[in-house]
């Protein structure tokens, strides 16, 4: 055990000396300055948390608003109007800060059957949904809202950490984030506990049905199948609140940003089984010095302190567009409270380097991709927001 502590602390030593030496090395060079500006200035959302497309070739984008309400339109800046694709707002309890509509995924077949899938917070009694919904059969922009299938359901002890996303990922799985329950410092322990959903990454197939189940447990899930009471669609855990998550299109990889709690923000590329420490560690500090035990436990690959106003991650993506060659294999992330936006490469793991690339003047709430994989911003001042150059 001390030998393994002291190769811990030497890993430890070596991460932070690297994370606290941000770089201009990497991402835009200095003569090419980065700016946010609208994306589609005639438009606006009330509370944007999500933005996608529906990977049909149709060029339209889906805004996410946290109330319960779906957004389409035409993916053009001169747009000048929107659709109401889904209203659930009746269904919806967004009374908490952080509880709403949260994610919105589309079927990787989507353009044949329709099918997409939402991940929203509900009350009497507290709690996620995850559902599907079906397009209407006569009007492709608009859903048929008395469709909704409901897939898996957990309970919400408190009402902020609900995670939210949900994402199908490269091998045509619905992944989905579950906070830790809420409250502050994960008072039920939920982050380390197997046996609940909550603070984990799920991963579930929606093409099948297992009994009573409307999904099934895919065959390679990490605790499928186990005789010890654990829920079989953990796909990693240990983690507080992962508001956002991504895969990159070129690598597949899933990187997550996890929201800490009074002092450290982090970003992990979560891998099948991984335990993310919380809440035995916020990032790579002990979060109880009196109760460490970091045996088994993940890394993040960054992490940031809250010393210069910067208190809450927001995950971004992994860049693959046209339009800015500089950030190309870059992740792209947020703080939602500083509005600060970085650009993160780990290309060499043991000397990543984060550099800043601007410092908006809103909220940041969620990032998003169009068809072509250029990245927007969802900002809570009720715009949508794109990276240009000057």
């Amino acid at each position: 055990m001390k030998t393994y502590l002291n190769t811990f602390l030497i890993l430890v030593l070596s991460y932070t000396t690297a994370c606290s030496q941000e770089s201009q090395s990497s991402g835009p060079s200095s003569e090419a300055k980065l700016t946010v500006q609208e994306a589609f200035p005639n438009l606006t959302f009330t509370r944007p948390v999500d933005f996608q497309h529906a990977g049909d070739n149709s060029n339209r984008l889906f805004v996410v608003e946290q109330r319960g309400v779906i957004s389409v339109f035409e993916n053009d800046a001169a747009a000048s109007s929107k659709s109401e694709f889904l209203n659930i707002e009746s269904r919806v309890d967004d009374s908490g800060n952080e509880e709403g509509l949260l994610g919105l995924a589309f079927h990787p077949n989507f353009k044949s059957n329709g099918y997409f899938y939402v991940n929203y917070t509900a009350e009497n009694p507290n709690r996620t949904v995850i559902s599907r919904f079906t397009v209407s059969p006569s009007n492709p922009n608009q859903a048929d809202a008395s469709s909704e299938f409901v897939l898996l359901e957990y309970a919400q002890p408190y009402s902020n950490h609900n995670g939210g996303q949900v994402s199908f990922g490269p091998d045509g799985f619905l992944y989905i984030a579950a906070g830790d329950g809420g409250s502050g410092g994960d008072p039920q322990g939920n982050g380390q506990n197997l046996t609940t959903l909550l603070g984990s990454i799920l991963r579930i197939d929606v093409n099948q049905t297992n009994g009573s189940s409307n999904y099934s447990i895919p065959a390679d899930n990490p605790f499928a199948n186990n005789t010890e009471g654990f829920r079989q669609e953990i796909y990693a855990y240990g983690l507080r609140n992962p508001w956002r998550f991504s895969f990159d299109s070129a690598t597949g990889q899933l990187w997550v940003g996890d929201v800490g709690q009074n002092k450290y923000e982090e970003i992990d590329i979560v891998k099948k089984g991984g335990n993310y420490g919380w809440n035995t560690m916020e990032g790579v500090h002990c979060f109880k010095p009196s109760d460490c035990d970091r045996a088994g436990l993940e890394l993040p690959v960054w992490e940031y302190d809250h010393s210069k106003g910067d208190i809450s991650i927001t995950g971004g993506f992994v860049y693959h567009g046209s339009s800015i060659k500089e950030l190309e294999g870059l992740y792209v992330y947020a703080d939602y409270v500083s509005g600060r936006i970085w650009s993160l490469d780990v290309s060499v793991p043991s000397s990543p380097v984060n550099t800043e690339l601007l410092n908006a003047d809103f909220p940041i709430s969620a990032f998003g991709v169009d068809q072509n994989e250029e990245l927007y911003i969802c900002g809570f001042d009720d715009k949508i927001y794109k990276l240009a150059y000057e």
